[in-house]
């Protein structure tokens, strides 16, 4: 029994097709219902309609990434419990459809962050990108976040001023659309947004959020374990704290305390080599040995770092994260499941033709291919036993 090979789908207006999908050789699909917005209760019959595009493909609808936990909730504010019984129910709705697997994250405010979504690389591909640098420019000449120095190494912080003078004013406004972006499909952030943002976690700190994501989830853990569902929670992505943001999913400590802060089965990890390989601070391979019975899902890419931390997504077999140690740690967990493992090949460098199309940042098709070719390989010499 394999691990599922699953590729991530946008829906119909997603520039890669159903069909392009099953060319890759994937069987299963990651996908969710962006339209609907974020914290609104998700219709059974719209899952349904999903689910029969999906499956009148011969494809598998595998995990839901993701259904999106509202801001109200992760502030703990008046508005929490509302938005937590719509969750429930769209919980019990993807139960009814069968889509029992599902992937969230809990960053405040922002999904994943870069400062260059088409970095070049030298062989003419193009990948996404931070530059601690651009970050801090962002920070302390646009944003102009108060205090926002002191997050800064000096190195960083020495180049800030020159940088920011050479920055030709559309650069400064790509970068601060790209920050800002948000998920692909469902837009970004407001600059006016995000400061009132910081100024209420200010408050709320990394204690007080953890206590609201361990709040989040008991209020979820009866109908998860009445409809057998299993959530998993994404890593912070860069796992750093940034823009005077706490995060919570940034290391191997901080998950641990997250599966025993709700100690039930349902409470899971979806293990992303790429957020936390963008740390030193994370040995892949030791956090996959201390929480590897939680993970229930995995997106499986590579990150190459610079002396700054800077990093780009490279090569899916070819960065600071060991694969090959993490993959086997998969196939020796995957072999103990009942139901085996969904993974994605997380991210892709646009490549080839996909240089010429709109593509979403990191979701083009055959940067995707390529790493899961790779992934699929190596799975295989593992299973193999080719590989010691």
């Amino acid at each position: 029994m394999g691990l599922i090979q699953t590729w991530r789908w946008y829906g119909p207006n997603d520039p890669v097709s159903l069909q392009d999908i099953k060319q890759a050789g994937a069987t299963g699909v990651v996908s969710a219902l962006h339209q609907i917005p974020h914290g609104d209760e998700w219709p059974i019959q719209l899952i349904q309609e999903r689910k029969a595009i999906i499956e009148k493909e011969g494809l598998q609808w595998s995990v839901v990434e993701s259904v999106p936990v509202h801001e109200a909730i992760k502030t703990k504010n008046e508005h929490a419990e509302f938005y937590l019984e719509n969750y429930r129910k769209t919980l019990r709705n993807l139960a009814k459809c069968g889509i029992k697997t599902v992937c969230y994250n809990f960053m405040p405010v922002l999904d994943w962050t870069r400062t260059d979504l088409a970095w070049p690389l030298g062989n003419g591909a193009k990948a996404l990108y931070l530059d601690w640098t651009d970050l801090a420019v962002f920070d302390l000449k646009i944003l102009q976040r108060e205090g926002g120095e002191a997050f800064y190494k000096p190195e960083i912080l020495s180049q800030v001023e020159a940088r920011f003078a050479k920055m030709p004013k559309e650069k400064k406004e790509a970068l601060t659309e790209v920050i800002l972006m948000g998920v692909p499909t469902e837009g970004g952030v407001t600059l006016k947004a995000l400061h009132e943002s910081i100024e209420i976690y200010s408050s709320i700190g990394k204690h007080g959020l953890q206590k609201n994501l361990t709040y989040f989830l008991e209020s979820i853990a009866d109908v998860c374990e009445e409809e057998g569902i299993l959530m998993t929670i994404h890593p912070d992505d860069p796992p750093f704290p940034i823009l005077g943001l706490p995060r919570i999913a940034s290391s191997g400590e901080d998950l641990e305390h997250i599966i025993r802060a709700v100690d039930r089965p349902f409470n899971g990890i979806c293990f992303c080599t790429g957020s936390l390989g963008a740390g030193e601070h994370n040995d892949l391979p030791a956090i996959l040995d201390a929480v590897g019975d939680r993970v229930y899902f995995a997106h499986l890419r590579n990150v190459k770092k610079d002396a700054l931390g800077n990093f780009h997504e490279s090569d899916h077999l070819d960065g600071d994260v060991d694969m090959c140690a993490v993959m086997e740690r998969l196939v020796q967990l995957n072999a103990q499941r009942k139901s085996p493992i969904p993974f994605r090949p997380d991210h892709g460098h646009q490549m080839l033709d996909d240089l010429q199309k709109v593509t979403n940042p990191g979701y083009s098709a055959i940067g995707r291919l390529k790493g899961l070719a790779e992934l699929r390989g190596l799975e295989r010499g593992i299973e193999a036993g080719l590989l010691d």
